[in-house]
């Protein structure tokens, strides 16, 4: 399998280096300026994998999408989806599954969202059970992708209630679905897991990526929303760049105690939350709760390992169904690196911290299960143990395909092997 070994930094890192454009804001505004009528123009967006099977699937449907250069996309559209010839196949893109599953009830005629062998094990039932309360024809039979859905052209108004413990994207994919309705349309969190949400920040993310396309979304209470039948207007956005990307560098920048200059004033993503932490290594707090920066949580639990004391990671559950099990990844790889260094506890995840790794050579084979977050955190890990090679590098493509040339860029070394 074809890797990368990462070559101690023997200096502090310096220089800067731009992460790429927010996946997050990309997919949701994609996805809007389809729903839009008119032309929309998106700039500083990120071109991965995971925004390119977006873009693919609106395509297929009668969107117009172009990219005049690296960092843009221009998306016209008549404000409909039409039902594609074929499946959409999504490969692991969580959030656009999960924003089309509702998306394409507007279509009318059938619509198969799917995608690859790590999505069919990612669950949707919740958004499935929720969109068919609102009357939408809709079945997945195993509780995860391929989803089937008979699009109507639209959807009436009413209340909707979903569990949303598993993840924020439902509410969002309900949310952004909404001003298409025929009347107003509620979103209200139930069930035992009332009030629990997976990184809630991200629907606050929603409602602002839908008001800038001219939608009316609020929240209505603590874990209720309200969207206003308005539709979407085309509008211009410029997206900023990718918090959870920011992270990696962060802690490098920490790790070896360098300066890295981002380019970037200040993010409204909820992973931002992490740099507070970062900046508190080598004296990390013991106890991280992971529940509002998800994605940020690899690169806090392998700087973790350098720290001076022990780090468990709470509120990390859903971690268990992201591009793979990431508590189980994290545990793995870390004992990997040295046995006991990390630990499944329930739902936890404690890191055995120790500053006397740095300066050891330990060599490790980092298996990265599909997973973009695991390969690019693990990287950091190379930068003070020798011996720290990543398999399966371009998975990094889901997100950031040039993340590797950025660590190059700022001095890392970097030995390529098929």
């Amino acid at each position: 399998m074809k890797s990368v070994l990462i070559s101690p930094v023997s200096a502090p890192l310096h220089g800067r280096a731009s992460p790429p454009g927010s996946k997050s804001i990309t997919n949701r505004a994609l996805l809007l300026a389809a729903l839009a009528r008119g032309q929309s123009r998106l700039s500083g967006a990120l071109k991965s994998d995971d925004t390119a099977r977006m873009a693919q699937a609106l395509i297929a449907m009668g969107v117009g999408v172009e990219e005049p250069d690296a960092t843009t996309f221009v998306v016209e559209s008549d404000g409909r989806l039409k039902a594609p010839a074929a499946p959409l196949f999504l490969g692991n893109a969580g959030t656009a599954t999960r924003f089309l599953t509702a998306a394409v009830a507007l279509a009318e005629g059938t619509v198969v969202v799917d995608g690859d062998a790590h999505m069919r094990r990612r669950p949707i039932a919740p958004l499935v059970e929720a969109l068919r309360t609102l009357g939408v024809a809709i079945a997945a039979p195993t509780g995860c992708p391929p989803v089937t859905v008979r699009g109507q052209g639209g959807i009436d108004g009413g209340q909707v209630q979903i569990d949303a413990g598993l993840s924020s994207q439902y509410v969002s994919a309900l949310l952004m679905l909404a001003p298409c309705g025929r009347g107003p349309i509620e979103v209200a969190l139930k069930g035992a897991r009332a009030g629990v949400i997976g990184a809630r920040g991200y629907v606050d993310l929603t409602l602002a990526a839908m008001q800038a396309f001219g939608a009316e979304g609020e929240a209505i209470g603590d874990g209720a929303w309200r969207a206003a039948p308005t539709g979407y207007r085309a509008a211009n956005l410029k997206i900023e760049p990718d918090a959870s990307a920011a992270t990696y560098l962060w802690a490098a920048e920490r790790l070896t105690g360098g300066a890295i200059d981002l380019g970037v004033a200040a993010f409204t993503q909820p992973d931002a939350m992490a740099h507070g932490v970062i900046q508190s290594f080598p004296h990390m707090p013991a106890v991280i709760d992971g529940s509002q920066m998800q994605d940020a949580v690899p690169t806090l639990a392998v700087l973790a390992a350098f720290n001076a004391a022990p780090v468990r990671f709470t509120g990390i559950a859903n971690l268990r169904v992201k591009e793979c099990d990431r508590i189980h990844a994290l545990s793995a790889e870390l004992s990997r690196i040295r046995p006991g260094l990390g630990v499944e506890d329930g739902d936890d995840l404690v890191v055995a911290s120790d500053p006397a790794l740095a300066g050891q050579t330990l060599p490790a084979r980092i298996e990265t299960y599909s997973d973009h977050r695991i390969a690019m955190s693990f990287a950091l890990a190379g930068l003070k143990i020798g011996g720290i090679a990543i398999l399966d590098p371009d998975c990094v493509g889901k997100t950031w395909p040039g993340y590797w040339e950025t660590l190059r860029s700022l001095g890392v070394g970097l030995t390529f092997a098929d």
